[in-house]
């Protein structure tokens, strides 16, 4: 099975889904890398993970109507493993075998990592790569967990004197998902009522609810506990706004993209706002800057938002300044996006979490940059070169043991 042609470009994987709640969600960042990447300098081709977390390469990965996997499907791809042997570089190797031998190996220069949430945006995926001594964009392992943590990242912003509003940690049950009221009320003395309940893990908004009592957050945390661990309280905020800006080091110094205000018709901005509103087909070309391709999701990118809004200049430099400085103190790469929430009236602002790998790789906000304006294929092109570049400065020798510690006998 045909994945990427013999030549002196680089080979790159784009891998996306995984076993996570957002794994649509990254389907469609992956679909839409694998369209805008620079096809005169990469020859990129598709690893999909499987919510069941088999490995699958095949060029219909390409399709996305040939989302999920059925099993006819399944007949044209082909399951792979990463081979972690750190001397190989990328390898992908076939776990079909027949009469005649397995098929080849599949070789690769650098990852692309598309994955939304749990197991792959939240340091584990960037730890196997890591381990297998490949290069791949983004976070590194450090930054990735903390920043899939809601309440690791809140610890982390008061050491760097960032606003960010107070928070209860509520964990789930070692059996069953209720909690007693009365350690509910105790939990959330510090936060009052309304409030807002979220996982402490996930992202694009799933399971956030408001509640107005101590009986309302009883009845929602199963809900976040199905799939995380462990809920965050908040209080609720009124007269809501959103900020969000993306940070990144691969074009060269630190630099902020253009901010971005969501527009939300409800009290709260849900998954469903994020990724499913708009959805016709007179939208045009959603990936802007990159060349020659048609629109892979309605959905994701068709949200109505401010860009650039006007707002006090003061708030502006907190935000930026802010975002530069939680990205820093994590020893940040790739482009994660930061996102705000404020009070329109009083004019507060508090960071509210940070996406290490945002939807379509947050590229509008690097297109509608006034200072930096990109396109989503200088973008990844970007992303590609720091890959290498934090992989070069990051990889130990052949032998990783310093001669005067070596306790066994070497060949």
């Amino acid at each position: 099975m045909s994945q990427i042609k013999n030549s002196n470009k680089k080979k790159i994987a784009v891998f996306f889904g995984g076993r996570s709640p957002e794994h649509d969600v990254s389907v469609i960042t992956g679909l839409q890398v694998l369209q805008a990447i620079d096809q005169e300098l990469y020859e990129a081709f598709p690893v999909y993970v499987a919510p069941n977390g088999a490995w699958y390469i095949g060029d219909i990965l390409r399709e996305r109507s040939n989302y999920l996997l059925d099993e006819q499907s399944l007949k044209n791809v082909t399951e792979v493993t990463l081979d972690v042997k750190s001397d190989r570089g990328g390898v992908l190797l076939p776990k079909k075998y027949s009469l005649f031998g397995s098929a080849k190996p599949v070789t690769f220069d650098v990852a692309i990592l598309a994955f939304h949430g749990l197991s792959g945006e939240d340091g584990s995926i960037q730890g196997l790569f890591e381990l297998a001594n490949i290069p791949y964009t983004g976070m590194r392992v450090k930054a990735s967990s903390i920043l899939m943590d809601k309440a690791t990242t809140k610890y982390i912003l008061r050491t760097l004197d960032i606003p960010a509003l107070p928070f209860a940690l509520i964990k789930r049950p070692d059996q069953g998902y209720l909690i007693p009221e009365s350690e509910l009320e105790a939990l959330l003395a510090p936060v009052g009522f309304p409030c807002i309940i979220k996982p402490s893990h996930l992202g694009s908004s799933i399971g956030v609810a408001k509640a107005n009592n101590v009986e309302e957050v009883k009845a929602c945390l199963p809900a976040v506990f199905e799939y995380d661990n462990s809920a965050i309280a908040e209080p609720f905020v009124e007269n809501l706004v959103e900020y969000n800006v993306s940070v990144s080091k691969a074009l060269g110094g630190i630099k902020t993209s253009a901010i971005e205000r969501p527009k939300a018709a409800d009290e709260l901005l849900d998954f469903k706002q994020k990724y499913m509103s708009g959805g016709d087909d007179k939208g045009g070309n959603k990936l802007g800057g990159a060349k020659d391709m048609s629109p892979v999701s309605e959905g994701m990118l068709s949200l109505t938002r401010d860009i650039n809004p006007d707002i006090p200049t003061s708030m502006e430099s907190d935000i930026r300044s802010w975002a530069v400085r939680m990205f820093e103190a994590i020893d940040g790469s790739g482009a994660p996006r930061i996102d705000f929430i404020g009070n329109s009236k009083t004019g507060e602002i508090w960071m509210n979490e940070v996406n290490p790998c945002p939807g379509s790789f947050g590229y509008f906000l690097w297109e509608a940059s006034k200072e930096y304006s990109t396109l989503f294929t200088d973008l990844l092109s970007a992303l590609i070169e720091e890959a290498i570049a934090e992989n070069m400065v990051r990889s130990l020798p052949f032998d990783p043991v310093p001669a005067d510690a070596r306790l066994l006998k070497r060949k």
